[in-house]
């Protein structure tokens, strides 16, 4: 019961790896708020209370930062995550933008709304979910990539300033998860074609992902800040 008296506010928590950091703190004590897009059964069990926030309606997001500012989260996980891959000279601006909103400006809100409470009660922790294509990238990754690398350097510089007022921030980049989209996108062949790439030799579990933000989200963590951890099985380091 590491999180207990806790408040958590986790994005994207109706599904994949978002609903399994939700769970994860409830079990362990925490009171948790999470968003999800549309009301259905869905994830219903992984939050005590759901926020209804589509991030790419800027009022949904600034709605919902007013809401973090209010209800002041002792931990913040900004989860929520688009994707489009296009070739660079195809890529659509109004997707590029769209992308970044969710990816970037929503969580620079939060984060915003968030920190005041934590600067003043010394205590708060924020981690930030990338990805692996914001450490690394590859053709037709443009837009998602460039979403990332920034909420990582945003990341950086929040530690840089609010890590004396114990405030710790930090992102983590999964990998190849085992996920129903990672299947859905990649299917059987895929997967099995990528797991040679992979040194640990198979995909990474939403629970070990959960896990690491758990820790870096506890009490147990009272000196890493400002980093991007990449979990990922090995596969941006070879």
């Amino acid at each position: 019961m590491r999180f207990a008296g806790k408040k958590v506010f986790v994005t994207g928590a109706s599904r994949g790896i978002g609903n399994a950091i939700a769970a994860m703190f409830r079990t362990e004590g925490a009171t948790v708020t999470g968003t999800r897009t549309a009301l259905g059964a869905e994830g219903k069990d992984a939050c005590d209370e759901w926020v209804l926030a589509d991030f790419s309606d800027l009022a949904q997001i600034r709605s919902c930062a007013e809401f973090v500012r209010q209800t002041e989260p002792d931990v913040l996980v900004n989860n929520a995550g688009i994707n489009r891959i296009a070739p660079f000279a195809e890529i659509d601006p109004d997707d590029f933008q769209r992308i970044q909103q969710v990816n970037v400006f929503a969580p620079f809100l939060l984060c915003r709304s968030a920190l005041p409470a934590m600067a003043r009660k010394r205590w708060g922790r924020i981690v930030n979910v990338s990805s692996i294509w914001g450490k690394i990238s590859k053709a037709q990754r443009a837009s998602y990539s460039a979403s990332k690398f920034a909420l990582d350097g945003m990341t950086v510089a929040l530690a840089a300033e609010y890590s004396a007022h114990g405030v710790l921030a930090n992102c983590v980049a999964p990998g190849f998860i085992d996920t129903d989209l990672t299947r859905r996108v990649l299917g059987d062949k895929g997967i099995q074609a990528l797991i040679p790439a992979i040194p640990s030799q198979r995909l990474g579990r939403i629970d070990e992902i959960a896990r690491t933000v758990l820790w870096l989200s506890s009490e147990e963590n009272t000196y890493l800040t400002g980093q991007n951890i990449a979990v990922d099985g090995g596969f941006s380091r070879v």
